[in-house]
């Protein structure tokens, strides 16, 4: 990547960047100075690092601080990628470590722009230790219920990727950047050279949004009022129904209306409800699911609400995985979940098989039991077992008149009991899955019309 490319700029320039005439407020730690040559007394190295800070004009390759992105208050830390590759060595670790305590003291979010090759190796295993210590202070701030939000620059690489990049709630990329655990020089000389970059690490579920940077500070704002931190929330608000559709008569009719391709599905639904919507994308185990949206949310009234929506097709494993990955981070910062059901159920295929569906559908139904905000369910299609059952709130379902809940496919039904397909109509009557019987058995608590 050019060195003039925006993913590229400096420590200083990214953070103005995104603070603007708000300005930034720098912060250092206590001084705690090496060894001679660090602590491996590596030939050489305190004469690289002089040569590195009259470059840069930095002592150090993270900058850290107080600013203002929009109208948040936040905690930005900023590697500088031009001091020794934005690597990780002790003293390193001591900003990284203030950076985390000066969040959690303050109660703000914590804002990483990332620029790093790694470990530095002048320091050995004492750079190496400083991922540990990283570690334990992200720990400290999840448990605090306060987010952190990564911008992974170029390039982001080794142990700064796997810490300060892929640990954060959520994962931001500029586009072009060189994103991975193994850095350019380290890889196998044959490795496909886009799963190692932004747009690859997005299509393999580990980055949620590649973001130009002339859309960096709007879309950071917004983020940063849907993390929070808040206080308590209410429940999120039911959405208001798509269609006008009346109620079903029979169970066939009840199936027929909620597989008709004219309903309205979770696109219509999320656009009504949201002013503002923010994706959340893949699973990160290497998966995402076309057929599942995720993501938080601001209304029009500045509730921000986590969503979680199927959209008609049978739900995948990486698909699960995503939407237990939302609802618990919504629930440890205290943001309400709306969940929207429409699938014929969890896939069913070999590849679903072997990428573990079952386990995902189990996680996926213990977020839910887990969560301590309120989750909100509303049936805007089809409910296909337990593939539908797991996104579904424990009293506090809703239906709409153009949906069906099912323990099974009524066509699934009649050929377990082995009954010709002309009785499929009257077995859809007898597993009672139309609006007003959910009503009735009180699965459901109202049928939004």
């Amino acid at each position: 990547m050019p060195a003039d490319s925006p993913a590229r700029a400096t420590a200083r320039e990214t953070i103005a960047l995104l603070t603007g005439a708000a300005g930034f407020t720098e912060h250092r730690p206590p001084s705690h100075p090496l060894p001679p040559d660090g602590p491996l007394g590596w030939a050489g190295y305190d004469a690289a690092r002089e040569r590195a800070g009259t470059r840069t004009g930095e002592e150090e390759s993270v900058v850290y601080g107080t600013g203002v992105v929009g109208d948040r208050a936040c905690v930005l830390l900023a590697f500088e990628f031009g001091f020794l590759g934005g690597s990780l060595g002790r003293l390193t670790g001591d900003r990284l470590a203030a950076a985390y305590e000066l969040a959690l003291t303050r109660r703000l979010p914590l804002l990483a722009l990332v620029a790093t090759g790694g470990s530095r190796m002048q320091e050995g295993m004492v750079a190496l230790t400083q991922l540990q210590r990283v570690a334990a202070a992200s720990t400290r701030r999840r448990a605090a219920g306060l987010p952190q939000i990564a911008v992974v620059r170029d390039p982001t690489t080794g142990g700064g990727w796997a810490t300060v990049g892929a640990g954060a709630d959520v994962v931001l990329a500029l586009p072009g950047a060189q994103v991975g655990f193994a850095g350019s020089r380290v890889r196998p000389a044959d490795a496909d050279p886009h799963a190692y970059s932004a747009e690859g690490q997005f299509a393999a579920g580990q980055v949620d949004a590649v973001v130009p940077p002339g859309e960096l500070a709007r879309a950071l704002t917004h983020w940063l009022r849907a993390l929070g931190p808040h206080g308590a929330l209410p429940a999120a608000p039911l959405p208001r129904a798509r269609s006008a559709a009346r109620l079903p008569e029979t169970g066939r009719e009840a199936v027929a209306a909620a597989r008709d391709p004219r309903r309205p599905r979770a696109e219509a639904y999320l656009a009504d409800y949201f002013g503002v919507r923010l994706p959340l994308h893949g699973d990160r185990c290497g998966g995402a699911d076309p057929g599942l949206l995720c993501g938080f949310g601001l209304r029009a009234d500045g509730l921000p609400v986590a969503y979680v929506a199927q959209c008609g097709t049978p739900t995948r494993p990486a698909g699960y995985r995503a939407a237990a990955r939302t609802i618990r981070l919504a629930d440890r910062l205290g943001v309400p979940v709306l969940t929207l059901v429409d699938t014929p159920g969890a896939a069913n295929d070999a590849e679903a098989e072997r990428a573990g569906a079952g386990a995902a559908v189990a996680d996926a139904f213990a977020a839910v039991a887990e969560a301590r905000v309120p989750v909100t369910t509303l049936v805007i299609g089809e409910g296909g077992s337990g593939g539908a059952l797991a996104l579904a709130a424990p009293d506090n379902t809703h239906v709409t008149a153009d949906s069906y809940f099912s323990v099974i496919a009524p066509e699934l039904a009649a050929a377990i009991l082995k009954r010709p397909p002309s009785e499929t109509a009257a077995t859809a009557d007898q597993l009672r899955l139309r609006p007003q019987d959910l009503l009735g058995l009180g699965f459901a608590r109202s049928i939004v019309s």
